[in-house]
C-alpha cells in the first residue's frame, strides 16, 4: 500500500503500548504493517488474549462497520506499525483497491470459521456450554 490518502494515516506503537482501550469510541480500521497487535478482553478474572493479529492484518473492523464502541482493547506486540483508515475513506480504499476488499472478505471468513470451530469443540467437550448456546440461540429468536 505504497499511495496514501487523506483518510490514511500511519502510526507506529512501542511494544505493549495500548492501541486503543475497551469502550472507545473511535472508528478508525487498522492493518498491520509490521510487528503484532493483541486484542484483549476486560473480565473479572483480568485481561482475556482473544486474538493476535500480525502483517496484513485488520482489525477494528466491528467500530467502523456498526458505530458500537471497542469491544475489546488493542496492544502492540513488539515495534508496530500501522496503516490507519479512518470512517469516511474506508469506502473510497475498497473502490480504489478491490484486491484489498476481497482480502478483508477473506479475512473475515476465516475468523468465522476459527470461530465456530472454537465454538463445536466447547458444545462437544461441555454439556452446560451446549445449553448456554441453545439459550443465546433462544433469545434472538423472534417472537410469534
Amino acid at each position: 500500500m505504497g499511495e496514501h490518502f487523506s483518510h490514511e494515516s500511519i502510526r507506529t506503537y512501542a511494544d505493549g503500548e495500548k492501541i486503543f482501550a475497551e469502550g472507545d469510541t473511535g472508528r478508525d480500521l487498522y492493518v498491520v504493517q509490521r510487528g503484532a497487535v493483541e486484542i484483549r478482553k476486560a473480565t473479572k478474572g483480568g485481561d482475556l488474549p482473544l486474538a493476535r493479529f500480525g502483517r496484513g492484518h485488520f482489525f477494528g473492523e466491528l467500530a467502523l462497520v456498526h458505530s458500537l464502541p471497542r469491544s475489546a482493547s488493542a496492544y502492540a506486540v513488539g515495534e508496530t506499525r500501522l496503516l490507519v483508515l479512518q470512517p469516511g475513506g474506508f469506502l473510497l480504499k475498497i473502490r480504489r483497491d478491490p484486491t484489498f476488499a476481497f482480502e478483508l472478505i477473506q479475512q473475515l471468513s476465516h475468523r468465522v470459521k476459527v470461530s465456530n470451530d472454537r465454538l463445536v469443540s466447547l458444545v462437544e467437550s461441555s454439556p452446560s456450554a451446549a445449553e448456554l448456546i441453545q439459550a443465546m440461540k433462544d433469545a434472538e429468536e423472534p417472537a410469534k
